[in-house]
């Protein structure tokens, strides 16, 4: 992406934040009894919601309540794997929210009255709302690999939910010896962060290139092809080796695809043996990412459609399930918006100005949306894909923007490239201040 069309693309996302997400700000007369708002989940989606909310009206009363006292970003985790970065430093707490007098609340919830219009939590307490936003983030589909399910994924750690497991993915990443095979499964669509696997395998290549130069990587995919495809392989190529024309031929990494039988259908974990359709592959360390769906409660509280995902309105985010009930994040349908940490980031953004909106009585602006999403495949090697999208009131779905956006140009640049490295990092400062200062 140029730097001409990165100012572009910017000021659009300005623009859509602005006007999707913010335009409701001193739009509203204060005043009145105080309006109620529960925040179920406190991820990059719920505190951004919370937040907004709260600075759009600081009359409604915000909760928000997550069960963990920090939350580790998935964006920029896969640095932590490859010792580039520390695990502190995608830690964030709430006392930011606090700041903006939000209400946070420790505890797990256990089940929403879309009746009564009543929040419970694990620790005996209620919370009555005007208006709930559920951000549950993932789970996971457990039983489409057999031999692999939450227990075993402690000491096979999936690592798609950042925090311990990824503490215990590097561990054994650096305990590994040097010749040993590291393989990683990825997960079938739709799930959360769609570069993030291909991420993770450059930065354990570069690991490995420093550290363990005689080992390898075996990428079990059971899908054919993935965000950002022709860039992924490029870097790989460039940078450990890969070969593109013979994908399991000699080099650090390999990729076996769907149509090669990539597909992993179960793993024994004593010998950490994967049998997929094309045979069986034993690893020293083994990263297994299940297929995915959204997060527990939003099962419990029956916002889910038979994929298990939760379908909404994509101008409020309001369920179309249960009224007054609004779903925003890698839980929600909302494409052609994809499952990453800056699409959540905006979804709750709009979703607050609706809330705001809604509960004064005022119909809900037409939304706005931005999303930028940037891997970095090697020191000086970043890559993004960037979008913009609208909400078509007549046909009532998200669209993209027609010209907007980008992907960064496939001819390797090295001043361009360690640009995107360093827009990698400020957009990390930013949307983590963002949401969570």
């Amino acid at each position: 992406m140029s730097d001409f069309t990165r100012r572009k693309f910017l000021k659009a996302g300005i623009a859509t934040a602005i006007a999707g997400a913010s335009a409701t700000y001193g739009g509203f007369v204060i005043g009145g009894a105080s309006k109620k708002v529960v925040v179920v989940g406190g991820g990059i989606a719920g505190a951004t919601a919370a937040k907004y909310i709260r600075m759009m009206d600081s009359s409604i009363d915000v909760t928000v309540i997550e069960a963990n006292k920090d939350y580790y970003t998935c964006f920029m985790s896969n640095e932590v794997l490859s010792g580039e970065r520390t695990l502190d430093s995608i830690k964030f707490g709430y006392s930011g929210l606090g700041k903006h007098g939000v209400n946070v609340v420790h505890d797990t919830v256990t089940g929403i009255d879309a009746n009564k219009r009543v929040v419970k939590t694990a620790g005996g307490d209620s919370f009555k709302y005007d208006r709930c936003i559920v951000a549950p983030g993932i789970d996971f589909k457990w039983e489409t690999i057999g031999g692999y399910d939450a227990k075993v994924a402690e000491g096979t750690p999936h690592a798609w939910k950042a925090g311990p497991q990824t503490a215990t993915l590097r561990k054994q990443l650096e305990g590994m010896r040097d010749g040993g095979t590291f393989v990683i499964a990825p997960p079938p669509n739709p799930f959360r962060c769609p570069p993030g696997p291909y991420e993770r395998v450059a930065q354990i290549a570069h690991y490995f290139q420093n550290n363990k130069p005689k080992s390898s990587i075996l990428i079990l995919d059971p899908k054919k092809k993935f965000s950002k495809f022709g860039l992924f392989k490029a870097g790989w190529k460039k940078h450990y080796g890969y070969n593109p024309d013979n994908p399991t031929g000699p080099g650090m990494i390999k990729w076996i695809n769907s149509e090669a039988g990539g597909t992993v259908s179960s793993y024994d974990a004593r010998s950490k043996t994967l049998t997929a359709k094309a045979g069986k592959f034993k690893g020293d360390v083994v990263n297994i990412i299940p297929a995915q769906k959204a997060g527990k409660i939003a099962f419990t509280a029956g916002l889910t459609n038979d994929k298990g995902w939760c379908p909404i309105n994509g101008k409020t985010f309001e369920s179309t399930i249960h009224k007054n009930i609004h779903v925003v994040g890698d839980a929600c349908i909302a494409k052609p918006l994809p499952k990453s940490g800056y699409a959540a980031n905006s979804e709750a953004k709009v979703c607050a100005a609706a809330v705001v909106a809604l509960l004064q009585g005022e119909g809900a602006p037409t939304p706005s949306y931005v999303n930028t999403c940037y891997s970095i495949i090697a020191p000086g090697d970043g890559i993004s894909v960037a979008m913009v999208y609208a909400y078509d009131e007549g046909a009532g779905k998200i669209i993209k923007v027609k010209g907007s956006g980008g992907l960064t140009p496939g001819k390797f640049d090295p001043v361009m490239r360690e640009r995107e490295q360093q827009y990698a990092y400020s957009w990390f400062n930013n949307i983590t201040s963002d949401v969570f200062k």
